[in-house]
């Protein structure tokens, strides 16, 4: 899941990135309202962390901005601003949900969860694939009842392929959504970590998994008659 985090206030946004990271979560952040604008027009985000105030252009703005485009990313307004008037602009202007400062982290990974839920439905909090279970609140990925040594960025690639399920997901698509804005696209990561991940899935005599599709991309599923071997 890829996240923009829009917070002038430098301590709070390195928090908020770091904490976010350690989530599992892609992150780009600034602290400009115009290049948030732009990064979120640009950019195909899974939801946004917006200060209501930013220089270049505020919270509010960027809400109202990103509706009239047609955009329904799922957006989280903050603010120092408690007044039940202020909460009420902030929806009005197209704003998912509103969380006051000062907030505890936890609270608004809590709520983001809850946003991040809303675009496909109420997931599980633990996906299946065959025997692979994905426990999206501990961030653990188990198969046939084994704890899988999964790096961070790992469980990313394979909770989002696990949410598709059954679907082929394109590389642009994995992209898009499980890296952040310093992912180099000449780089041939998707493939590494569809390596890395099939030696962790598939040790011993388990079956695949994680199947390719050679110009199209990258299925999830307990079975696939038609991939290409890697």
């Amino acid at each position: 899941m890829r996240l923009l985090v829009a917070e002038d206030d430098p301590l709070l946004r390195d928090v908020l990135v770091r904490g976010l990271r350690d989530l599992a979560y892609a992150v780009d952040a600034t602290g400009d309202g115009a290049e948030a604008l732009m990064l979120a027009v640009v950019h195909e985000y899974d939801a946004l962390v917006l200060d209501l105030l930013l220089p270049g252009a505020d919270g509010l703005t960027i809400c109202r901005d990103l509706r009239a485009r047609g955009l329904t990313v799922p957006i989280l307004l903050l603010t120092s601003r408690d007044a039940v008037e202020d909460r009420i602009g902030g929806l009005d202007a197209g704003a998912d949900d509103y969380l006051t400062k000062p907030f505890a982290f936890g609270e608004l990974s809590a709520r983001l969860r809850a946003l991040l839920r809303r675009p496909v439905g109420v997931l599980p909090p633990v996906l299946t694939v065959a025997d692979l279970e994905i426990d999206l609140k501990r961030l653990e990925a188990r198969r046939g009842g084994e704890l899988l040594p999964l790096t961070a960025r790992e469980f990313t690639f394979l909770a989002y392929l696990a949410r598709q399920a059954g679907r082929v997901v394109s590389r642009a698509e994995l992209a898009e959504h499980v890296w952040d804005g310093n992912h180099d696209p000449a780089a041939n990561l998707i493939d590494v970590y569809v390596s890395r991940l099939r030696r962790k899935l598939e040790r011993g005599d388990r079956s695949t998994l994680l199947h390719i599709r050679r110009g199209a991309g990258i299925l999830l599923a307990e079975t696939d008659a038609g991939t290409d071997a890697a």
